[in-house]
Order: structure tokens, then C-alpha cells, then sequence
């Protein structure tokens, strides 16, 4: 399956849908800060995410009750690969590279990284 790009407004459900992992549309919209957006809004967005195989749900009346199909990890891996590919040639280096750069990861933070990483072994 592949996994499409989520706009952002669309990325933000994802999040709090992924937090509560089933969810009514007011349990979505008691998540966002104030102000909240439209029930309408909303609603369009889980309607998109439904058509681009995000999102399910289950009637109870005539309410749905929306549960993820696809996983944070899973979307979260294929955005990190899109990020690298479209800003750093494809390379993790010149990603790792970047934040350390920008301050964004301390080289105590990369050693201590790929001590975790030699560990797993």
C-alpha cells in the first residue's frame, strides 16, 4: 500500500487520532487547542482521510467512531524518507549533519545515538 503525503491540518488529526487511538469526531475536536476548529472542518478532513485509506470507523448510530489503519511509526518512516530524499540528496548523513549544524543535536547526542545503536547488536 502505498502511503500518501498528509497536508498538515490533516497530519494534526492524525496525531490526536493516533493518541486516542478510536475516536469520536468530538473526541478529535476536545484535542485541538483553542480556537477549535468547525465540527465541518473536521469532519471533511477524517472524510479525506478515509478516502486516502488513513482512517476507518465504526457506526454506533449515527455516529462513527474513527480508528488509524495506518500507524505513526509507518507514516513517521515514510515522511523522515521523503524529508532526506527531497532536502538532503537522499543522504542520512547530510541530515545528521544538518541538525547538528543548526544545533538542533549535540555531538553528545549523536555519540550517545551510536552507543544505542551498537548495542542492539
Amino acid at each position: 500500500m502505498k502511503i500518501s503525503q498528509l497536508t498538515k491540518a490533516e497530519e494534526q488529526v492524525m496525531q490526536y487520532l493516533w493518541d486516542l487511538e478510536k475516536a469520536f469526531l468530538k473526541d478529535i475536536l476536545e484535542q485541538f487547542p483553542e480556537p477549535k476548529p468547525h465540527t465541518n472542518t473536521v469532519s471533511t478532513i477524517l472524510k479525506v482521510l478515509k478516502e486516502k485509506d488513513f482512517v476507518d470507523y465504526e457506526v454506533f448510530g449515527r455516529q462513527h467512531q474513527y480508528s488509524p489503519l495506518v500507524s505513526k511509526e509507518k507514516y513517521s518512516g515514510k515522511s523522515m524518507k521523503s524529508l532526506v530524499k527531497n532536502y538532503f540528496e537522499g543522504s542520512y548523513t547530510n541530515a545528521v549533519s544538518f541538525l547538528v549544524e543548526k544545533n538542533e543535536l549535540s555531538v553528545e547526542d549523536l555519540e550517545m545515538l551510536l552507543n544505542e545503536l551498537k548495542n542492539k547488536d
